[in-house]
This record gives structure tokens, sequence and C-alpha cells, in this order.
């Protein structure tokens, strides 16, 4: 029997196409507990490279999705991986949303998100929006995208330059929040750190000091401290030897670099791939985790000492501690548990072939999340809740 091609629709052809290898190479870059009142892991928000937010009920994904993880594995594919609707989404930002914070954990929260520079362009901005209007909202989820409009907008500032040329708009890599400040630290591509002020809406403080882009960065809560303070990283440009990153403690009053921690008491072997690609601070906020390559570092903030290096067989990606322990991924699909020593406790096998962001929700569920839009869902015992591909 012959097909009828008088309405044949190449254009819907071609771009469900072109939409099908998209969500093949979407990279999740951060995935995060939303807050909830229910103790139990209720939701995921995800921050994608095509630039939207997004959430996901855990709890739907774990019902309907739970035999996906096997499957995929099974057929060494992401395409075997169950796809999840999500329950709400934003396109937040123009290019890729790199990383996603709550700030607050009230109904009166606001979600904070950020993008990357990318070759198509960036638009340097902090954006937030409240979590109530973006689960209460009744527009139907196909129509969802610029249906919340946000309640905080940021742009970094630019630079001139000679004759009065202004920059290009810095991309941000990376934010930490303070409820206790008000504020929240972005980790700029200018090789600047920004204190933004939320009720103004203005910059509070600039912290300068690196000799090129930051990639990530770490607020200090604690009140008990004599100074509040922010670490940001400096990272090197790929493929550049002997340029050395360094790691500043700053006075969030002042501005002033007050302790440099020096990468060379780790004493590591010189690599291609220099970057410090992300950095973790226990609940004490006495013990900070790095990953530079394929070394992890941990050193004691109070003796400013270097404590133990460890190497693994790909690149760390982004670490949190678990009390005395550190869960990392990287450039791999594993994650990795050590131990305060370096000691590797236990390996967990993940879908995605290179992960980029690792969440702990307080119970001790883990979320992993990375390339190929791909989150696994793993329980505090380390066994598989639900792995799934992101809409």
């Amino acid at each position: 029997m012959g097909l009828d091609a008088r309405d044949w629709d190449e254009d819907g052809y071609r771009n469900s196409i072109l939409k099908e290898r998209e969500i093949q190479t979407r990279t999740i870059f951060r995935a995060i507990f939303a807050p909830s009142q229910n103790p139990n892991p209720d939701a995921i928000v995800v921050a994608s490279s095509d630039g939207t937010l997004a959430s996901y009920s855990l709890s739907s994904c774990i019902i309907q999705l739970q035999k996906g993880f096997g499957n995929a594995m099974s057929q060494k594919s992401l395409l075997g991986l169950p796809v999840a609707e999500p329950n709400c989404f934003l396109q937040g930002h123009d290019g890729p949303a790199y990383d996603v914070k709550f700030y607050g954990d009230s109904e009166e929260s606001l979600l904070l998100s950020l993008p990357l520079l990318t070759s198509c362009g960036d638009d340097g901005r902090i954006r937030g929006w409240r979590w109530k209007d973006i689960t209460q909202s009744e527009v139907p989820v196909p129509l969802q995208g610029h249906h919340v409009e946000p309640v905080l907008d940021l742009v970094n500032p630019q630079h001139k330059g000679p004759w009065g040329a202004l920059s290009p708009v810095p991309e941000n890599n990376a934010i930490a929040v303070n409820a206790q400040w008000g504020s929240v630290f972005a980790a700029a591509g200018d090789s600047c750190a920004y204190c933004w002020d939320l009720e103004r809406s203005m910059i509070k403080m600039v912290f300068k000091g690196h000799s090129d882009y930051l990639h990530c960065i770490i607020a200090r809560n604690s009140s008990n401290q004599d100074h509040n303070w922010f670490r940001g990283w400096n990272c090197t440009n790929m493929g550049q030897k002997n340029n050395i990153d360094y790691r500043a403690k700053k006075d969030c009053k002042s501005g002033k670099c007050i302790q440099v921690i020096d990468p060379k008491k780790d004493k590591m072997p010189e690599e291609s791939f220099s970057c410090v690609s992300c950095l973790a601070l226990d609940a004490s906020e006495s013990w900070l985790a790095y990953g530079r390559g394929r070394s992890l570092s941990i050193w004691n903030l109070p003796a400013c000492e270097h404590v133990t290096r460890v190497s693994a067989h790909a690149s760390f990606q982004d670490m949190v501690f678990d009390d005395n322990q550190i869960l990392a991924v990287g450039a791999e699909p594993l994650l990795i548990r050590f131990d305060i020593n370096g000691t590797i406790l236990s390996q967990i096998q993940c879908a995605s072939p290179s992960a980029f962001s690792v969440s702990l929700h307080p119970l001790g569920v883990t979320a992993v999340a990375g390339y190929g839009g791909v989150v696994d869902v793993i329980s505090q015992f380390g066994s598989h809740l639900c792995s799934f591909r992101c809409r």
C-alpha cells in the first residue's frame, strides 16, 4: 500500500530531527533539590545548556521511570532512558544556564539562576523568580517559558577599553548565596567576583586579584567567624601550563584579600588541564575540598594546611561534603565517595558519561546530572531510585 505524500511536512520533519539532536546533546549543569515542607525530597530543579530551568517531581519519576536505569545500561545508550515531563519550566537565559540556587527556604524564596558565556552569546545576568509563582502557575506546561516575570534581574557591568569602547557583558559561571547578608556572590568571566545586594539590586563589593576568569565560588555563612568570606577560584586557559591559579580568602567588609592558599603546597604534577573546576566546604566550614584536573585536594582551613591529595582516572567536575565524607563526580559515569583522607569508600555507576553536578538532600538522597540531559537519583543506601532524561 502506497503512502500519500501530499500532506508531508518537510519543515516539521526537519525541526523534529533538530530537536531530537538537541535533546541528545543537552547538558544539565546543575540539579538541586527544591525546598519543601515535606521532609522527603519532593522536586528537582535543573539548569540546562539550552537556558531553561525546569522542575521535575521526584515521586512521579520514581513511580513511572524506576526501570529506566537498567534499560539504559543494557543498551549502553542514553536514548534507552525514559524521558520525564517537567512540572514547570522557564526560559531563564539566552545561552546556557550554568548554575541555580535557592535563596532562602520559605515560600517567599527566590529561585536564582545564571548563564554561561557561549559562542552564540550570553546575557551576563542573575535572575530571580518567586518559587511560589512558578509552582502555582495555571499556565499549561507546553505554553510555559516566559509566563512568570523575574522579580530580580541583575546584569554584570561592562568595562571601558581604549577610546571608551565597552567590553562584552562578562558571563556568570557560578553563584553563591548568603541570606544573612541579603547577598548573592557571582563568579564572573572578567576575573572579578561580584557581591550583589538583593534589596537594592546593586553591587556591594567587587573582588579583584585573579588573573583569569572565575570558575566557581563559595560563600561562608557562619556568624561566629571574624570574617564573612568567600572563595573564588581562578581558572587558567585550557592548554596553558605553568600558569598558577591561586585561591583567595577575602574579607567581605573591605574586599581586601586576607589570605592566599598556595597551590604549590599540593605538590601536584603539571597537567595540561590545570583549572580548579569545583570546590566544596563542609558544614563546620573547617574543611575545604577542590578538584583540579584529575586531582582532589583537601585543606584544613583553620590551620591553612594541605592535608591530602588523591588522583582519579578522570577530571573532577563537581563535589559536595556529606558529613566527613566527600561525594565527587567528573568526566566519567561514576559517583565516588571519599573519606577525609582521600580513601575511596564506594563507586556507583551513573547513566551520564560525564557528570557536572552532584547535590545532596538532608536525608542522604543524591542527585547526579550531566551530559545528555540525564539525572540520576540515588538513595542513601547507594541504590538507584530512578534515572531519566529531561524533556
